[in-house]
């Protein structure tokens, strides 16, 4: 996996948030802070494209309403960790 993996989730998630945000820049600050959060999900394993995409959209509605960057990683992190139980109790065919 690479950039464009990264890229991908976060365009996937920017794209969204603008959709519900009109009056924000596409150049505002959580643009960066999301590409961040995204990549170092990527370098600690997170290699995942579709779980990429929910830890984006996840950190965006958690930044929104915690308005504090820490806590809004955190909280997707949390989000993510979900996920990933969930997937793992589903049972393969």
């Amino acid at each position: 996996m690479n950039s464009q993996t990264i890229e991908g989730a976060c365009a996937f998630a920017w794209r969204n948030y603008l959709l519900f945000h009109s009056g924000i820049s596409e150049n505002d600050n959580r643009r960066s802070a999301l590409y961040r959060y995204v990549a170092n999900v990527r370098d600690a394993g997170g290699d995942d494209f579709d779980l990429l995409q929910i830890a984006a959209v996840a950190y965006l509605k958690k930044l929104d309403e915690l308005h504090d960057d820490r806590r809004a990683r955190l909280a997707a992190d949390q989000v993510l960790a979900e996920c990933l139980e969930s997937r793992r109790a589903q049972p393969t065919t």
